[in-house]
């Protein structure tokens, strides 16, 4: 691990252990976490005596893949077509059936590189060991012949990034890389959560960024103002579940969001810049959707 890194890790154990939020505009505050699963258990004993809660489990497992193109005047011409596996908030210990159906989705789709914008974890803390072995078969069954690339959620440890790499998926920790083909390139951009655990490196991140076509990768759309002010083309994010739990017609009951509460599913945009954020793979919580269906996406970037 490089001298960055062990600061960072050192750093992000700290808020870890700490059981706070760090929030952007200075702020922080008690996570309630504990308290807000005794109220998903009123919750869930409330589906079942309405005799709801095994469509809300089997809408959980129907995961569906969104395909969007997307045309950007600053794409290399080299990734003219380039296709995009997104991968978000797969909670990927929080329901052993959500497995075969994620795969069996991701089995029907060609792809150039995957990209996996943080909540690994279903939980906030503790172990990480339930996470290990699904994701194993996971990435096992990825074939992205530019790689597997991530970043962490407000779900997930600092001690995952060793992990992870071992596995195979390049962890980007507030740090950029460059993908390169046919003799152009792209810029990754992959920011530490910035939903639990901002710090200032967020913001250095972006804005020490290489110039080019430039693609952010952050857990929650919270850093969407950042990413416009320093000339990113796409912002991939998760996060909000889309709702995850939704009124009748898709209107999410809860966002989890401190900014950008109008950027909770979707595409949106801002300046120059072009975000989407995901329903995602997996869910929070209590492992039941509805009215909000979760997915992989595929994007074919064109110019």
């Amino acid at each position: 691990m490089n001298h960055q890194r062990v600061i960072w890790a050192a750093a992000r154990l700290a808020l870890e252990s700490s059981q706070k939020k760090n929030r952007r505009n200075g702020s922080s505050g008690i996570r309630y976490w504990a308290s807000f699963e005794k109220a998903l258990g009123l919750f869930v004993w409330l589906l079942r005596i309405a005799g709801l809660h095994k469509k809300g489990i089997q809408n959980a497992i129907n995961i569906k893949c969104e395909h969007h193109s997307v045309a950007f005047d600053s794409l290399p011409e080299a990734f003219h077509k380039f296709r995009i596996l997104h991968l978000t908030d797969l909670h990927i210990d929080g329901n052993p059936l959500m497995l075969d159906p994620l795969l069996k989705q991701i089995s029907k789709l060609e792809y150039d590189i995957c990209l996996i914008t943080g909540d690994f974890r279903f939980g906030t803390h503790g172990s990480i060991a339930g996470v290990i072995e699904p994701l194993k078969t996971l990435i096992e069954n990825i074939k992205a012949p530019f790689g597997i690339h991530a970043t962490l959620g407000n779900h997930d440890s600092q001690a995952m990034v060793p992990v992870f790499e071992e596995m195979g998926i390049n962890m980007l920790v507030n740090e950029s890389v460059k993908i390169k083909k046919d003799g152009d390139e792209i810029v990754l951009t992959g920011i530490d959560d910035v939903h639990y655990y901002y710090t200032d490196n967020a913001i250095h991140a972006m804005e020490q960024s290489p110039e080019g076509f430039k693609i952010a990768l952050v857990h929650s759309p919270e850093m969407f103002d950042v990413a416009a002010d320093n000339h990113y083309s796409l912002y991939l994010c998760g996060h909000t579940h889309a709702g995850q739990i939704c009124l009748p017609g898709g209107k999410p009951v809860f966002k989890h969001l401190y900014t950008g509460k109008n950027l909770t599913k979707g595409f949106w945009k801002l300046n120059g810049l072009t975000g989407y954020t995901s329903a995602g793979c997996g869910t929070s919580g209590i492992p039941i959707r509805f009215n909000c269906e979760g997915e992989i996406t595929l994007f074919t970037l064109l110019n």
